[in-house]
């Protein structure tokens, strides 16, 4: 894969002594969408904590051709890495808007910040309309569309979003990856995504890993993984 954007080797992370992933090794391409699968409890969030410097690892990660393995979530953040936690994570007491600005604290060019508020609220234009409004009393797809556009204000290389589409309508769940799509083509925002809805998933992602009990045990491209008959019984429904 060349234009590696995120290169893994040997990741291993643990939860005090429990040891959650086994060394496994992966690769997410400079612009790219990749998918990683898995039933509950496989390591798909983990693999995201530890991306995220949330939980204790050993092995290589190289973020732009940086050695990044072991770095604090607030480091990762300014490079470049920005994490969307299952379960939205919004501030529910604070307005839109104040999340927004939230996702830029750690940056200090004021103008690129109103700059920035202006372009996600081109890209979630809902969010434009409820600027004033507590983010808890959002719709649970609009907390989600918020989780996304705070992550955008960090102006991020790389984006880690942890299901995205989980407890949303179908409906709903079309247009949040319609925004992701365009997010990818338009600003080359490359993304690691964990997902239940691997057919969602699927749809967006250009390479795909499947990952079973903290070892990765099928790669290919999303079509390929799509097409594979064990995939399908078992994450598909067909």
């Amino acid at each position: 894969m060349s234009n590696i954007l995120l290169s893994v080797r040997k990741l291993r992370a643990f939860y005090g002594a429990t040891c959650v992933l086994h060394g496994i090794d992966f690769d997410i391409a400079d612009g790219g969408v990749t998918a990683l699968l898995g039933a509950n409890g496989a390591g798909k969030t983990s693999t995201l904590r530890a991306l995220s410097g949330m939980i204790r690892i050993t092995g290589d990660v190289n973020f732009a051709g940086r050695a990044v393995g072991g770095n604090a979530t607030e480091k990762l953040a300014r490079l470049g890495i920005a994490h969307v936690p299952e379960g939205r994570g919004t501030f529910s007491r604070l307005t839109v808007e104040e999340n927004l600005q939230l996702g830029a604290m750690s940056r200090k060019d004021r103008a690129g910040i109103l700059t920035d508020m202006e372009r996600v609220y081109g890209h979630f234009p809902k969010l434009r309309e409820r600027a004033r409004q507590q983010a808890g009393t959002l719709s649970g797809g609009e907390q989600q569309l918020l989780a996304i556009a705070r992550a955008l204000m960090m102006r991020p290389r790389l984006m880690l979003l942890d299901e995205p589409s989980f407890g949303l309508a179908p409906l709903i769940v079309q247009e949040v990856y319609a925004i992701l799509r365009k997010l990818n083509e338009d600003e080359n925002v490359s993304m690691l995504l964990v997902e239940q809805n691997a057919t969602a998933a699927l749809s967006l992602a250009h390479h795909a890993y499947l990952i079973e009990t903290g070892e990765i045990v099928m790669s290919g491209s999303a079509g390929e993984i799509g097409r594979d008959e064990n995939v399908r019984r078992a994450y598909l429904g067909y």
